[in-house]
């Protein structure tokens, strides 16, 4: 997200959960946290649902989409980036299904590119089966950006139980320097992000000449941080 912002893009997060009521009710710290880390970020769009935590399979999954549509439909992001499908966290999947039927190509929809996060502890603790499988086919480097992004991973210390977490827990500091210089070393970088892109549509083989960061993108997330996106 910081390397959006540093490239002049508006970039707005929808936050759908209030990512903590599943383990106790003290929520206003979470949106402190998440406020601030996306302000180091340089991130002043953010908007919370305040779905409850880990019980977005108990809602209708019109519910959720409804949200995200209302969204794209105010703020018109030309990018998205949403969880992964093969999440072990229902609450990600939920939102991944949600935005799927958000984004669809049809009428006048702004949005142009379609892409998956990956979710430190999360993530990669899925099932060993293709359907589940993260297999990141983009990458952004982020090494100009990756102490930013540690810095808005530390406004997380401070929730009510801290999401920050002693190494070598994926949460970690240490974890998630190391995560993104997997990511780089992958791709010949210090460090990057890796993403899955789920659709892109280009109305004019001339956009292929261009940079995608240009477009102004939309992140949607489950309420916890976990340590992903901050690109």
């Amino acid at each position: 997200m910081a390397g959006h912002v540093r490239h002049g893009d508006l970039v707005s997060v929808l936050i759908m959960t209030d990512g903590v009521t599943s383990h106790h009710t003290v929520t206003e710290p979470q949106k402190v946290a998440a406020r601030r880390a996306c302000r180091t970020l340089g991130v002043h769009d953010v908007r919370f649902v305040d779905f409850p935590d880990q019980r977005l399979d108990s809602l209708p999954l019109l519910e959720v989409i409804r949200p995200i549509s209302e969204a794209i439909k105010e703020l018109r992001p030309q990018i998205v980036y949403t969880h992964h499908q093969g999440d072990p966290n229902q609450d990600h999947r939920a939102v991944f299904a949600a935005t799927l039927v958000a984004v669809r190509p049809v009428g006048d929809t702004p949005v142009r590119r379609v892409l998956c996060y990956e979710v430190a502890s999360s993530t990669e603790w899925g099932p060993p089966f293709a359907e589940w499988a993260f297999f990141p086919n983009v990458y952004v480097d982020i090494t100009g950006t990756l102490e930013a992004k540690l810095q808005a991973f530390e406004a997380y210390r401070d929730t009510f139980i801290s999401e920050v977490r002693p190494f070598p827990h994926p949460r970690s500091p240490e974890a998630v320097r190391i995560y993104a210089q997997h990511r780089g070393v992958s791709v010949g970088s210090y460090a990057a992000e890796a993403f899955v892109l789920v659709r892109e549509v280009v109305k004019h083989l001339g956009e292929l000449e261009r940079d995608p960061s240009a477009d102004a993108p939309l992140v949607f997330h489950d309420g916890r941080h976990r340590g992903g996106d901050g690109s």
